[in-house]
């Protein structure tokens, strides 16, 4: 499985699945167009891609080129790489009909294909640190999930990180993303 140092940006949950199948790295979803109407999530992609850069591979139809047009401008400076996939006529399995311009995306994109794109657009494809991940049990066992105070301590976690507040599954991978381990705890002692 190839490791990815860069979170990818993609557009739906099913490209997210897609790439989970293939790849070992960390992917948001902008949830389509919704990431024009969601502060919170482009301040979050900003923020992951000044940290470790980030890839935008969108769809190649007109609705992926404005949805990446969208995200380049909001992260500003940062290290992008933009990767694109080739337009193939088709649709993906799950859908009843093809999409308006009639070409698969992300999702409906063969593995190998999109491993070949990664490596085209040279991607870092270094092995991730070995660092300490921050776990569900880690949360837990410091307070932060099945207590009382338990959304008041994420809810600081969340301020100190100047992020937006999201479910716990979601604070975990964006916590692993922007500090490691040590630089937990460590905020977690001024509790």
């Amino acid at each position: 499985m190839l490791k990815i140092n860069q979170t990818i940006i993609v557009e739906g949950k099913y490209d997210r699945i897609k790439l989970q199948s293939v790849i070992d790295a960390n992917i948001i979803t902008t949830d389509g167009f919704r990431i024009y109407k969601n502060p919170e999530k482009r301040a979050l992609i900003k923020k992951i891609a000044d940290k470790t850069g980030i890839i935008i591979l969108t769809d190649s139809d007109s609705a992926g080129r404005r949805i990446r047009s969208f995200i380049n401008s909001c992260a500003g400076d940062a290290k992008i790489t933009n990767v694109y996939i080739p337009k193939i006529t088709g649709k993906e399995k799950r859908k009843a009909s093809p999409s308006k311009e009639n070409t698969i995306g992300v999702e409906g994109t063969e593995s190998d294909l999109l491993l070949d794109v990664l490596k085209k657009f040279r991607v870092t494809c270094e092995s991730k640190r070995h660092a300490r991940k921050i776990t569900k049990i880690d949360f837990y066992n410091d307070g932060l999930t099945g207590g009382e105070r338990s959304a008041a301590k994420r809810k600081y976690l969340c301020k100190k990180l100047n992020i937006p507040y999201m479910s716990t599954n979601a604070l975990i991978e964006c916590v692993n993303i922007l500090i490691d381990y040590d630089e937990y705890k460590k905020l977690l002692s001024v509790m």
